[in-house]
């Protein structure tokens, strides 16, 4: 039986933990031959969740630069995954989310005719500037895929609304719960762990997106800093991203205050185990909205707008803003009361049930055969 060869291409430490339950249930299926493709348009950040779940690409195109723009993501990306197609000629190919490479990667794809297949299809904040650019780059990409494996109900009827083929567009869940279960181990170790007070109540934060670059994140983190000056029985570990910007902001704001633990960028395994053991979580980030809620865990979304409104509604998620004030507003309340906490860390996850990946190769076998 000749097999078919799905390539996976992905770019950035977002897309790798999403996709690496899928290349698992690719490779565990005697139907396909995955070949992993890495643009690494982040380099340092994505090997960690390579190095961490043992995958090795069969092709990384090493493009991250100094001072890249998306412009030269978006022209690098094409070029040399016009040269790959052509090479590998496979019978699909399977982009992740909504970054500069899951668009370029897509539209390369199209190019040479060959099917994509969309993993987290269908979120929508419908406002194009927020976030920037995935806002753009996910409704780019949903015009050229095939199949649209969209993780909830609410993403199906996002992309209905645009019209696309109800016959191609599969409720999975999120490929984001399938992780944890690899990932979580109750007698874990971190460094972390021992900079922080054990009877304190330890908030997680990160912080890194384009839109809150600047005076949106310089505003939230002095807010944050001085919750935690006042109030003794918190502390905060902040894994702090690698761009120039956000670790400006972030010395600036926090160096001082010994409670607050500017920490290097988590491996996934090290990240998930931490945020199991938080109290709370202050985050722009999309997918520790859809984890966070499996470990019990609220989070306050430091953005005005969310793509996942499932966790809104759900009541695992609050959107807080991104200057501060509602956040500590927040904060404040759960501290002083127990029962307005628990309702929201005992709230359902409306992402999924963990078998996101093996749906994804289920509906591929549908479709190649």
């Amino acid at each position: 039986m000749d097999k078919k060869r799905i390539m996976v291409i992905f770019g950035t430490r977002p897309e790798a933990i999403k996709m690496v339950p899928v290349i698992k249930a690719l490779e565990k299926a005697a139907e396909f031959d995955p070949v992993v493709v890495v643009t690494a348009q982040h380099r340092q950040m994505l090997d960690q969740v390579l190095d961490a779940f043992n995958v090795s690409p069969d092709f990384d195109l090493n493009l991250m630069k100094d001072q890249q723009t998306l412009t030269s993501i978006t022209v690098n990306v094409l070029s040399q995954m016009e040269k790959l197609l052509q090479q590998v000629r496979p019978d699909a190919v399977l982009v992740h989310g909504d970054t500069t490479t899951t668009l370029a990667a897509s539209l390369a794809a199209f190019y040479q005719q060959i099917p994509v297949g969309h993993v987290e299809a269908g979120l929508r904040t419908w406002e194009k500037y927020d976030p920037f650019p995935e806002e753009l780059n996910r409704q780019l990409t949903d015009s050229i895929a095939e199949w649209y494996f969209a993780p909830t109900e609410r993403s199906r009827q996002n992309l209905l609304k645009e019209h696309h083929d109800d016959k191609q567009i599969y409720v999975t869940g999120n490929t984001a719960i399938d992780v944890l279960a690899h990932t979580i181990d109750d007698d874990w170790q971190l460094p972390a762990f021992k900079l922080v007070n054990p009877e304190a109540k330890l908030i997680l934060l990160t912080m890194h997106r384009r839109e809150n670059q600047g005076l949106p994140m310089k505003k939230t983190f002095a807010a944050i800093n001085a919750f935690v000056l006042e109030h003794p029985e918190v502390e905060v570990v902040f894994p702090v991203h690698l761009s120039p910007k956000v670790q400006k902001a972030a010395h600036a704001a926090f160096d001082g205050n010994s409670r607050v633990h500017l920490i290097a960028p988590l491996n996934v395994i090290d990240f998930h185990n931490l945020a199991a053991r938080s109290w709370l979580i202050l985050t722009d980030s999309g997918g520790i909205q859809e984890e966070a809620p499996s470990l019990g865990k609220p989070v306050l979304v430091l953005r005005d707008t969310t793509e996942r409104p499932e966790g809104v509604q759900a009541g695992t998620l609050k959107l807080v803003g991104n200057d501060g004030a509602a956040a500590v507003k927040w904060l404040a309340t759960f501290l002083n009361d127990q029962a307005a906490y628990e309702q929201m860390a005992q709230a359902k996850n409306p992402y999924g049930d963990g078998h996101a990946a093996d749906r994804i190769v289920d509906i591929l076998r549908q479709k190649l055969s």
